[in-house]
């Protein structure tokens, strides 16, 4: 018999409860709503009507993102040395500073919009690798080499992990980011084989200095030119290397090969994922095992990610994760049918200045080892921003349905609202204000 078509009891929370023995799983309905939340960007309005296959097979499908894929990439994104030849004075400098502001505007009201219509679990993937193998345009000051970089996880977001770290060994942005291009021949940079190994593949004490030293010598060779990073054989460090125990004339994608043959590797990767998607608390052994047994050989995301939804943490109440900024904006946007680029110029900065403020922009991780998580995200001065930016927000969608707490729990996909949230409501009669303090009341700025 399926589990979630138990009879459903009650919480302290509001939510529905159902119980096996000595298990006690969240509801039907509140699964629905957490695979929207871990897997996508919160339920739009409709979505929690489905039931749990149906939302499965919606996330995790063949079917391709077509809402997604309607919004085209920007353009006219210019290279470094475009820009760079503009620099021959303050004033000039100044305005090429200005423009990279622009197109860094545009290129993130894009993401913030595809993130919003999503319908598939590959948007939400593509922004756990931004912060998985975290670049930043801070340093990187290019958005056309950040859109590639971003176009690349989308593309692979739900295939072969090894296909994607391969990828990124040899991203352009990434390069930058990591001081790749310094890294050659008898003077070799650490930066992106110590990285690679310590924040994308294995995790800390799985690998040896020596073993950064040697991966440095494979990343050699690389160069940034006007469009992108390109290999310049004169400059790769040829001979000899060994490296995690492997000895051979390795280059690049041969290093990260080696790196995702060690066995820590599944374990990192699937720690990772399951502590940003599933729950703070690291799965137990046995856990592992299952998901990386479905993880498999060929590193299949999609399969892990269908494994770990069947763990029965994924329903377990105490599985709360704290939804981090851009994840609780577009949420909100989801639920009040508001999209980042149909706002005012005027709105849209302030919607920027919102996630700013809470300390989370996309494509400006703030550093290599990508944004907090959890309570990190719940101080005094984040939670004065997120009600300025839920009362913008709410100002510019359709009220006239909004009369109650109900009503707003049935706005944003709520399942149901403590006794101190509906004291707190009760005393809201401004429609606006209502949405506003509902959006930032526990019961959905965490996904409980």
């Amino acid at each position: 018999m399926d589990r979630l078509k138990k009879a459903p009891g009650s919480w302290s929370g509001g939510r529905g409860l159902e119980t096996i023995g000595d298990m006690t799983e969240i509801s039907e309905r509140a699964v629905v709503r957490r695979l929207n939340d871990r897997f996508g960007f919160g339920p739009a309005p409709g979505d929690l009507e489905a039931g749990v296959e149906a939302t499965v097979r919606r996330l995790l499908g063949p079917a391709k993102d077509a809402a997604a894929a309607a919004l085209p990439a920007p353009t006219g994104l210019e290279s470094p040395e475009t820009v760079k030849k503009k620099d021959q004075d303050k004033d000039a400098k100044k305005a090429a500073n200005k423009q990279r502001a622009a197109q860094e505007r545009k290129l993130t009201i894009w993401w913030l919009d595809r993130m919003v219509v999503s319908r598939t679990a590959t948007e939400r993937l593509t922004w756990f690798w931004h912060g998985h193998f975290a670049t930043s345009n801070q340093k990187v000051r290019n958005a056309a080499w950040m859109l590639a970089q971003n176009q690349t996880q989308r593309t692979l977001a739900l295939g072969r992990f090894g296909d994607l770290a391969q990828a990124m060994i040899v991203d352009t942005a990434m390069i930058r980011w990591l001081d790749g291009q310094k890294n050659r021949k008898g003077s070799p940079n650490e930066n992106l084989a110590r990285e690679f190994m310590e924040l994308f593949t294995l995790g800390i004490g799985h690998y040896l200095e020596a073993d950064v030293a040697q991966g440095a010598r494979c990343l050699t060779g690389w160069v940034l030119r006007k469009d992108a990073a390109s290999f310049q054989r004169k400059r790769f460090d040829t001979g000899s290397k060994t490296v995690l125990g492997k000895t051979g004339d390795f280059d690049a994608k041969g290093f990260a090969r080696l790196a995702l043959a060690q066995p820590a590797s599944a374990g990192f990767v699937i720690g990772r994922l399951w502590f940003r998607l599933v729950s703070a608390t690291p799965p137990d052994a046995a856990t592992v095992a299952r998901l990386t047994t479905a993880y498999g050989v060929n590193r299949d995301v999609k399969s892990l990610l269908t494994a770990m939804f069947a763990e029965a943490a994924f329903k377990d109440p105490a599985s709360s994760l704290v939804k981090e900024p851009v994840e609780w904006a577009v949420g909100l946007m989801r639920a009040l049918k508001l999209r980042p680029s149909k706002l005012e110029e005027k709105q849209q900065t302030k919607l920027l200045a919102g996630l700013r403020g809470m300390g989370q922009l996309p494509y400006r991780p703030p550093s290599v080892g990508g944004w907090p998580a959890g309570a990190s995200w719940l101080t005094t001065s984040a939670g004065v921003t997120r009600l300025q930016l839920a009362q913008q927000l709410a100002k510019k969608t359709d009220l006239s349905a909004v009369e109650d707490a109900n009503a707003v729990a049935a706005l944003l996909g709520v399942d149901g609202w403590s006794e101190r949230t509906k004291t707190a409501l009760a005393g809201v009669k401004d429609p606006a204000q209502l949405i506003a303090v509902a959006a930032c009341a526990p019961e959905y700025v965490v996904s409980g």
